[in-house]
């Protein structure tokens, strides 16, 4: 049975050994030693004020997708919304309703958090995620023009 659960500071080595996964599926080829990922995640996350929070989806208590968000401010007049920044499904375990499992369960936390929206970007070229989002029947914002200073 899968659940959708909130990251704890012991997840730090399976969501850096997903995040790898992740990287790769984007193209991603050279990697920072494990460990070193594993510090990263632990102090972006597990921090007095978080970077982002992370949901996991675990299937007998391996951790087979997640979604990292924030919060955003100002939304709809003084509200905030919920942004998502990433969500991927482990390649073995796509096509199981884990996807579905955790955008339910970001609406659920969007809506506990008094956010207005949830807002996310998919890469233009994924069609894996495109194809779900509108499986799923979210609509296309096609209002906004995304914009990145890629090196600071």
């Amino acid at each position: 049975m899968i659940v959708v659960v909130d990251a704890q500071r012991g997840d730090a080595r399976a969501i850096a050994d997903l995040m790898e996964e992740l990287d790769r599926f984007y193209g991603g080829t050279e990697f920072e030693p494990v460990d070193e990922r594993e510090r990263q995640i632990t102090e972006m996350l597990f921090r007095e004020h978080p970077a982002a929070y992370v949901i996991l989806a675990k299937d007998s208590g391996w951790v087979v997708g997640m979604a990292a968000y924030s919060f955003l401010w100002p939304a709809v007049g003084l509200t905030q919304s919920l942004y998502l920044k990433e969500l991927y499904v482990s390649e073995a375990a796509r096509r199981k309703g884990v996807a579905t499992l955790l955008m339910n369960r970001l609406i659920e936390i969007a809506t506990e958090s008094g956010c207005r929206r949830v807002e996310w970007t998919a890469d233009a070229d994924n069609q894996l995620a495109l194809g779900f989002y509108r499986g799923m029947g979210y609509p296309e914002n096609r209002g906004k023009v995304m914009f990145r200073l890629a090196e600071i």
